[in-house]
């Protein structure tokens, strides 16, 4: 398999590209040459990915792409590497896959790399982002301040960690809360898994029928669309399996259209870090019918793809840090 990579990343980009057999080998390389991005394999000799992975977080961060088997052990390793700070992952091709399997991994290979070493000045700064602690506001909210009012929350590139940065900084007493994190089969349940333990809100994977409370976080099931539904007084998941939109299933746009029949005035819609524009048409015609939307910054997003496509389409009242989201959402409803 690493063959296989360094060949298509020197053959189809302007990379030099390096190889390393172990950790060990890696930790030179990377000390000698001074990488712009790392392809990183969470199954290695000697080391695992991610032992090798926190200490490269805390002694020289990287932009890292991690290479992950499509399994249960791989997903619950692959969303600790997101955490650490791993910019992005992709599932490893199994061996029996055909030729159009192999090429969609090339094409998403490449260009999930080439993303994240543009992405390496900012890794340099991302974690300073989060140094900040903040208070939660315990103001209980009365039942007119969150009836009918929802929080929907898109997310791709970087955005396992951006969530959680956001999350871990709420009081339990909000609006409901819906993310689309751009995700695959079995990732979904334990980033809503990770995150729950780590919230003070209560955290779960969307399921199909979930009537939306208060308190409540709730994470896009991965490879299923998630639509919210009006059900006279409630709020009600739907899933769906319809074709992929902006190449992606769960998709933001997706999501975010569900709501055009709800009240667009309680509605509060978050754009944060990812390549492409997933969501920002969607948030486009909500906020002409009067929704509040915030995208995060330039400056902490590893990848502006979504939230910059909002701005260029003029329908964004506000770009934050991560830190300030997080306020906003806190204070907006009080």
């Amino acid at each position: 398999m690493r063959k296989i990579l360094a060949k298509v990343l020197a053959d189809r980009t302007l990379f030099q590209v390096e190889c390393a057999e172990d950790p060990y080998v890696a930790r030179k390389i990377i000390k000698q040459f001074h990488p712009n991005v790392i392809t990183l394999d969470i199954e290695m000799p000697k080391m695992d990915g991610i032992t090798f992975l926190r200490n490269l977080m805390k002694l020289h961060p990287l932009p890292v792409v991690m290479l992950s088997t499509m399994t249960q052990q791989g997903a619950e390793a692959t969303v600790t590497a997101l955490e650490l700070g791993a910019v992005d992952f992709i599932g490893k091709p199994k061996a029996d896959a055909d030729n159009q399997n192999l090429l969609d991994f090339q094409s998403s290979l490449i260009e999930k790399v080439i993303l994240a070493a543009n992405s390496y000045s900012t890794i340099k700064k991302h974690r300073e982002f989060f140094s900040v602690p903040l208070s939660l506001i315990k103001k209980p909210l009365g039942a007119q301040q969150v009836a009918g009012k929802l929080i929907a929350i898109g997310a791709s590139t970087g955005g396992i960690e951006a969530i959680k940065q956001i999350l871990r900084h709420l009081p339990n007493n909000l609006p409901p809360i819906v993310i689309v994190q751009h995700l695959p089969k079995l990732f979904s349940e334990r980033f809503a898994n990770r995150l729950n333990a780590g919230v003070e809100l209560k955290v779960k994977e969307a399921e199909n029928g979930d009537v939306l409370h208060s308190g409540f976080a709730y994470i896009a099931a991965g490879g299923r669309h998630l639509q919210i539904k009006s059900t006279g007084e409630q709020l009600v998941c739907v899933l769906s399996d319809q074709a992929k939109v902006n190449r992606h299933r769960p998709s933001v746009d997706v999501l975010f259209d569900s709501l055009s029949d709800l009240n667009a005035e309680k509605l509060l819609l978050v754009l944060l870090t990812g390549m492409g524009k997933d969501g920002s048409q969607a948030m486009k015609r909500l906020a002409d019918m009067g929704a509040y939307t915030i995208v995060q910054d330039q400056q902490s997003s590893i990848v502006w793809g979504m939230p910059g496509s909002a701005v260029a389409l003029n329908c964004v009242d506000l770009q934050l840090s991560l830190n300030q989201i997080s306020q906003k959402l806190q204070s907006h409803f009080q």
